[in-house]
C-alpha cells in the first residue's frame, strides 16, 4: 500500500520511535528484502531474516534495547526481536507496531512481545522467537515500541515487593 494511500490512524506507525530507530536502517532493510514483492513477503523475509541471524536469549535482558543495540549485539529477548523487525520494516515504510501480552504455552510463562505489521488494508502478527505463527497471543497493548507499552512504571523502589504468577488457558469453544 503507497504511503499516501495508507490511513491517517496507522501513519505514526512509520515513524522512528525512542527503540526502533527506522531512519538508520534503510539500506539494510532493503538488501534484506531484496527480490520480494512490496508488503507482506518483505515482513515475513524480515522475520526469516530476523530467525536466521539474532540469536534468541530468554532472560538476557531485562531492560529495554534499541533496534541498533541488537543488531549490534546479534542476540536478545522477545521485545529485542519486536523492535528490530519494527525498525526494519518502517524503512520500507512498512507502518510496525509493537505488542505486548502473553502466549499460551509459553514455558516458562512470561510477558511476551511481538510485532505487527500493516499491510493491505490490515495489520498481521509476526513473531521471530516462534517458529510458526499458533494460536493463543493475548494482546494487553498495542504501542510504537517498548516505552508505549510498559505493562507497569516503577518510580523509585518498590513500596511493597509483590509476586505474580500469570496462567494462559486456551478454552474450548461451545
Amino acid at each position: 500500500m503507497a504511503v499516501q494511500d495508507l490511513p491517517d490512524v496507522e501513519l505514526s506507525y512509520l515513524l522512528p520511535s525512542r527503540y526502533c530507530e527506522s531512519d538508520r536502517f534503510g539500506k539494510m532493510a532493503t538488501e534484506i528484502t531484496a527480490g520480494q514483492p512490496a508488503g507482506y513477503d518483505q515482513v515475513a523475509a524480515i522475520v526469516a531474516w530476523l530467525r536466521a541471524n539474532i540469536r534468541f536469549a530468554p532472560g538476557s535482558s531485562n531492560v529495554p534495547v534499541s533496534a541498533i543495540e541488537v543488531n549490534l549485539k546479534q542476540s536478545g529477548v522477545c521485545r529485542d526481536f519486536a523492535h528490530l523487525g519494527i525498525a526494519l520494516c518502517r524503512s520500507l515504510s512498512i507502518p510496525a507496531r509493537m505488542v505486548v501480552g502473553y502466549l499460551y504455552q509459553l514455558d516458562p510463562m512470561d510477558l511476551h512481545a511481538w510485532f505487527e505489521a500493516y499491510v493491505g488494508g490490515r495489520w498481521y502478527t509476526f513473531d521471530a522467537t516462534q517458529a510458526e505463527l499458533r494460536g493463543g497471543y493475548v494482546v494487553l497493548g498495542y504501542g510504537r515500541d517498548a516505552a508505549d507499552v510498559a505493562v507497569y512504571n516503577q518510580f523509585g523502589p518498590a513500596v511493597h515487593p509483590t509476586a505474580q504468577t500469570v496462567c494462559v488457558q486456551c478454552l474450548k469453544e461451545n
